[in-house]
């Protein structure tokens, strides 16, 4: 009987910390669970040179790579310098036309260059940047996640996620997302697990659904 523990490593989403999976639970005895953190991207680094950096942190082998809506984007850049056992994402996109009709207006305008991403940049505009301008029980909730505060990050991931150029999904990517999402609607989003009631923030209120949707992915043929 093999009792080795399966690794299973986390990247958060825009602007949060370690402490957004706080309410994600994956038996102890069987998983391994690692939490990448933002680092702060080198001055012009590209995404993939970004990707590359983080799945050098990525030391075991066979690992399961879960990234959550930035973090989901990142975590398929990072597929491509890695062997994975599974590779899934949450509240994220697969491609940039799975990305809201908003942001890619926010693209072709160049907008995400004059939003405040300095120390100016309250936390409740944070928060409606990470995760949409509506819902105030959500927002609440949100706000005591996003710890990473940096302009330089805030810039570069801000630019890195409105100007994805991904055309093409990853292979045997498994994606987890919410029917309620309103960051990255549900009607653009193709090929995915649906929660039912899961908006963009439910690895944090529905942590417990989450999990287990994430076991079931990981224990699949």
């Amino acid at each position: 009987m093999n009792t080795e523990k399966i690794p299973v490593y986390f990247v958060p989403g825009l602007a949060a910390g370690k402490e957004i999976f706080r309410n994600i639970r994956l038996p102890e005895d069987r998983y391994e669970v690692h939490i990448l953190e933002w680092s702060i991207p080198k001055k012009n680094e590209t995404l993939s040179q970004y990707a590359q950096r983080m799945a050098s942190r990525v030391v075991l082998p066979n690992a399961v790579l879960v990234g959550v809506s930035f973090g989901g984007v990142m975590v398929q850049e990072m597929s491509q310098f890695l062997t994975l056992r599974k590779l899934v994402i949450v509240s994220s996109v697969k491609t940039k036309d799975e990305l809201p009709l908003r942001l890619k207006w926010v693209r072709k305008t160049g907008a995400y260059k004059l939003l405040p991403t300095g120390w100016a940049l309250s936390v409740k505009d944070l928060t409606k940047l990470a995760i949409g301008p509506r819902s105030k029980k959500r927002l609440t909730l949100y706000q005591e996640y996003l710890s990473v505060r940096d302009k330089e990050y805030l810039d570069w991931a801000i630019r890195q996620m409105v100007c994805w150029e991904r055309k093409e999904k990853v292979p045997n990517v498994y994606h987890i997302h919410g029917d309620i999402d309103i960051v990255f609607p549900i009607k653009n989003i193709a090929n995915c697990t649906v929660l039912q009631g899961g908006s963009h923030v439910m690895i944090i209120n529905k942590g417990s659904k989450v999990s287990k949707l994430l076991e079931n992915i990981i224990e699949s043929d």
